[in-house]
């Protein structure tokens, strides 16, 4: 792996008190509870490693964004709990971060006992990246580890301020994270195929312009497909848009023509989609297939079909790519050697009233059954963003790929060639 950072692996940590980096920011229930306790989990294997070394472990992180320091929905209490179970031990919590409780606590540490402390968000020095904050922290432990790759794109005052004060080094989580997204971009088995869905095109462009320059095939869905489609003239009807987007597809599309008369590299668009007048359960969806009709001529035949078989209604939304481009995208993942897939390609949150597969599912489901083999080739797969991740730990297929990423913002700027701040700033291996 493509890795230039000091690993804990590669420092002397016997009997030292810790002071790791998490990123426990999970989603929750619209009741508070936590609704995917993936990025738990892969914390871990470094919080196993470094009870080996006979430490003491405390960690910090932060959970959404609480209102003021009274927040108690963003409270990491239930996190702590959940760590334990999942971890089968005991994991101590402290009321604050940087107060009494914290202070005391940390000083009562043993080899091999764990505490989490309070959300680093209830100080508005954490965001700011404030040095006086970041000192306070360091107080707490002799060593500083980041092992929280959702959060080290952004300069704050737990992953940047901070490795002023201790020796600082990666977790194994975020030495896997970096060196497997940076040797699938720089040095893939090919061809390379890129699947990205998701919302808007402003949030991933960075990522889109990469892939335009690294990739052998990419594939677009989900609702940022719709201003593509918009800008190729398909009615998209009443579909999520929005129109400052729209310069940056073109500026996208542009970027597509050059690489396109340079290589053998193919653009995919959507050719159908499911069409329904509202997001819920009980709606009515329909096939609209505005590229070859070839499905609207099955469902017509033998008369010819009707406009409205090919086009979207007025009041009609695009909720997922449909079986013709689901098998397209399928068919190119048989020939590719390396996938990287951020974004569904439909509204995956909503449930289905018939079977596990939501209405506007289906799409995001062949994708998901194509890259973890179940029609031959399994390639190398890289899979990264919330929704797609959430949708993944849902339905139990996590497994499936070789690596399903923590991170969302840091994934996607480490895949467009930024720099993480919070990566950085840690020891180099010289």
């Amino acid at each position: 792996m493509d890795f230039h950072k000091r690993t804990i692996k590669e420092y002397d940590l016997h009997d030292k008190r810790v002071l790791v980096r998490a990123d426990f920011n999970v989603p929750l229930h619209d009741d508070g509870t936590i609704a995917d306790d993936y990025r738990i989990t892969q914390a871990i294997p470094t919080l196993q490693y470094l009870l080996e070394q006979a430490c003491s472990i405390v960690i910090i992180s932060h959970l959404g964004r609480p209102k003021d320091d009274q927040d108690s929905s963003c409270s990491l209490r239930q996190v702590a709990e959940r760590l334990a179970e999942k971890f089968n031990r005991e994991v101590q919590f402290a009321d604050d971060t940087i107060g009494d409780d914290a202070k005391q606590k940390v000083a009562e540490l043993e080899p091999g006992d764990i505490l989490l402390l309070e959300n680093l968000r209830y100080h508005k020095e954490e965001e700011a990246n404030d040095d006086g904050f970041a000192q306070q922290l360091a107080e707490h432990g002799e060593v500083f580890v980041q092992d929280g790759f959702g959060v080290v794109h952004r300069a704050h005052a737990s992953t940047d301020a901070i490795t002023k004060h201790l020796p600082s080094l990666a977790g194994l989580l975020l030495e896997q994270e970096v060196g497997t997204i940076n040797s699938a971009m720089e040095n893939p088995q090919r061809p390379l195929m890129a699947i990205v869905g998701g919302a808007k095109v402003s949030d991933k462009i960075g990522v889109l312009h990469k892939f335009v320059e690294k990739a052998d095939i990419m594939a677009v869905g989900g609702a940022m497909a719709n201003v593509f489609l918009y800008l190729k003239g398909v009615n998209i009807g009443k579909s999520k848009f929005d129109k400052a987007d729209v310069p940056l597809a073109e500026e996208l599309l542009a970027a597509v023509e050059k690489k396109a008369k340079q290589s053998n590299f193919v653009f995919y668009l959507p050719q159908d989609g499911i069409a329904a007048s509202e997001i819920s359960p009980q709606a009515h969806t329909r096939i609209v297939d505005w590229s070859s009709h070839v499905i609207a001529d099955v469902e017509s035949y033998p008369a010819k079909p009707t406009r409205n078989q090919t086009e979207l209604g007025a009041d009609d939304m695009l909720l997922d790519i449909g079986p013709y481009s689901g098998a397209f995208i399928a068919g190119a993942i048989q020939l590719a050697n390396t996938v990287v897939w951020n974004g569904a390609m439909g509204v995956t949150e909503v449930d289905g009233l018939q079977g596990p597969v939501g209405p506007f599912a289906h799409g995001t489901e062949t994708v998901v059954e194509a890259i973890s083999g179940q029609y031959g080739n399994k390639p190398f797969s890289i899979v990264g963003g919330g929704d797609t991740v959430g949708f993944l730990q849902n339905k139990g297929f996590l497994g499936a790929f070789n690596h399903v990423s923590t991170g969302g913002g840091a994934s996607l700027d480490l895949m467009s060639g930024k720099q993480l701040p919070g990566v950085e700033a840690l020891w180099d291996k010289e």
